[in-house]
């Protein structure tokens, strides 16, 4: 299938209605076939359709602002399209001006690419990535499993729609066991999660007594030791080794382990991240979180830490929920946070360090 672009200019003007002529006279000049909507009042809407499936949109806004979105598919001439836009951004300053205030030529979006370069932050921002290929795609029982290519990033992790962790990512994985103020030498440990093998490979560096990791999905743990083995090494290649063991499904064995009145020096929860959702008495994931920590801190050893990432922190508000329901666990407990940039996330993450009062 052809790929179509679209390419985005916006300006705001003192001026809107004295503004319409003049760009109707450069849509004009370029030959394109123009074609008004109606608006009932709120400013003007006209599309121009060109030669070689060109199409523009013009939306004059009442308040002043303009946008023009120009879509083409990929036979188009991409430089001819550029030296357009440039001579359409040169003749708009020079027929309006005085009468702009601001003006902003923002890159192409691609449409109907194959590999899908568009992700959202934790935050509902859109980022393009550099990424140039799916080198691993399935669907477990509980999720879309996509393991992609970036040029700056290597391979990411994303599971269902979300970007889990890249082999850039190494700041990520210090961060969830303690930014290298733990050790980790002779204890027991726990990890709930991490399928990508990051925390299992760095832990057992440290020789601990026991790791035992609990991952639902073994798609995710096959994919990655294909396809991370910058993040995993070759610690997947084996569920068993001389101090660790990699089981299935977290919350039986959880319960398990509250029964047997088994404890754990340090527990690192690689799960999910805190919901963005503001309702936590009626989110399904708000709930899990609350479970997972409850039976948690019921095997952590009275001394022992349990390590967990938040969230973004622009997403203040959830996380000040997440911290009162740790004031809500049936055994009291205080935390710290850290806040961590992790690379390929594109943001600051905040992660948790909470021990037993």
């Amino acid at each position: 299938c052809e790929l179509l672009q679209l390419f985005t200019l916006h300006f705001m003007t003192f001026d809107s209605a004295s503004t319409v002529p003049d760009l109707l006279s450069i849509f004009h000049e370029q030959e394109m076939t123009e074609t008004v909507h109606e608006t009932n009042g709120h400013g003007y809407l006209a599309t121009f359709v060109g030669k070689n499936g060109r199409f523009v949109i013009l939306r004059v806004h009442s308040h002043g602002l303009v946008t023009i979105d120009l879509q083409c598919y990929e036979e188009d001439n991409i430089s001819q399209l550029d030296n357009l836009l440039n001579a359409l951004e040169t003749k708009l300053k020079a027929l309006l001006n005085g009468n702009i205030t601001r003006i902003k030529r923002l890159p192409a979006l691609i449409r109907g690419a194959k590999v899908d370069r568009y992700w959202p932050t934790a935050d509902g921002r859109l980022i393009e990535y550099d990424i140039d290929g799916v080198v691993y795609e399935e669907d477990s029982a509980y999720q879309n499993i996509k393991i992609l290519h970036s040029q700056q990033f290597g391979n990411i992790l994303v599971l269902n729609g979300d970007v889990n962790l890249a082999e850039s990512d190494l700041a990520y994985t210090q961060a969830i066991m303690g930014s290298g103020k733990e050790d980790y030498a002779g204890k027991e440990v726990l990890i709930l999660g991490g399928g990508d093998g990051g925390i299992l490979a760095e832990v057992v560096k440290q020789k601990p007594k026991m790791i035992t990791m609990v991952e639902i999905s073994f798609i995710v743990i096959d994919g990655c030791k294909m396809h991370m083995r910058k993040t995993c090494g070759d610690i997947l290649d084996n569920l068993k080794g001389d101090c660790y063991q990699v089981i299935e499904d977290c919350v039986p064995v959880l319960k398990k382990y509250v029964k047997e009145g088994r404890m754990f020096d340090y527990i690192i929860n690689d799960l999910t991240a805190v919901p963005i959702s503001t309702e936590p008495e009626e989110d399904s994931t708000w709930e899990f979180l609350r479970l997972i920590l409850d039976l948690s801190i019921k095997v952590l050893h009275p001394s022992g830490k349990y390590f967990t990432q938040g969230n973004s922190v622009n997403l203040s508000e959830a996380l000040t929920l997440y911290e009162e329901q740790l004031g809500k666990l049936s055994c009291p407990v205080d935390f710290s946070k850290e806040v961590v940039c992790v690379p390929s996330y594109l943001e600051l993450w905040v992660f948790y360090t909470i021990w037993k009062k």
